[in-house]
């Protein structure tokens, strides 16, 4: 049975994303639960300097996970779980959820529709640039999609605005990053901008067109017969 870490966005303020998660978990017939007591994993208190206080949460989520198999929904938290907890010596085996959205469909543990639906992909900077996953989701969206490829894409994709910090610390900063992200998006001609971080999808969502988690498109295409 494997664990499904939400993460704070996910947990508390983004909940389409988590449901949409546990449905695709659901329809494929796997066997997960969710933490009770799920605290933050401190990717955001790493990123911005609070060292003691990330040491203090690293330990306390560590406890929890350590030797667990972990699907997360958050980039931040793939990153921080797969690369800062194993540093620390923490043997977590971890999963984000579009990794194993691609493992239960070459398996034939679930299928989706494909749509017409005109999709680009921004990647995460938590996946692409700090862990090189890039391929993942994109292939999903280009399986089952009408899939549009931005200019800055992959490595050289651009910042959403969100992380460290910045839309804390700077948010009309944030806000400038994020529209400048929008305006490419847009220019590719896509109905839905999607990505596969929970602080993308907020960043990004207070802008002009609409932003999806890649769960959430995927959770519209699942087959009718592997819904349970």
């Amino acid at each position: 049975m494997v664990i499904y870490f939400r993460g704070c966005l996910a947990r508390e303020r983004l909940h389409g994303i988590s449901r949409a998660t546990e449905k695709i978990l659901r329809a494929a017939g796997l066997e997960y639960r969710v933490l009770d007591e799920e605290s933050c994993c401190g990717s955001v208190l790493l990123r911005t300097g609070f060292l003691e206080e990330a040491e203090i949460q690293i330990s306390r989520t560590g406890s929890m996970l350590d030797g667990e198999e972990v699907v997360v929904s958050c980039a931040g938290c793939y990153r921080t779980l797969s690369r800062d907890y194993r540093e620390r010596g923490y043997n977590i085996a971890v999963k984000h959820i579009s990794q194993l959205i691609e493992e239960l469909m070459a398996e034939g543990r679930i299928e989706f529709e494909k749509t017409d639906l005109k999709v680009t992909y921004h990647d995460p900077c938590h996946l692409s640039r700090h862990s090189n996953e890039r391929d993942t989701s994109r292939a999903i969206l280009m399986e089952l999609t009408d899939f549009r490829e931005m200019e800055h894409h992959g490595r050289d994709s651009r910042c959403c605005g969100a992380g460290g910090g910045l839309r804390s610390a700077q948010p009309d900063v944030s806000s400038a990053v994020a529209s400048s992200r929008i305006e490419e998006a847009e220019g590719t001609g896509a109905d839905v901008l999607c990505t596969s971080c929970p602080f993308c999808s907020l960043n990004l969502g207070a802008g002009s067109m609409r932003v999806m988690d890649i769960t959430e498109i995927l959770s519209e295409l699942i087959r009718r017969r592997n819904v349970e």
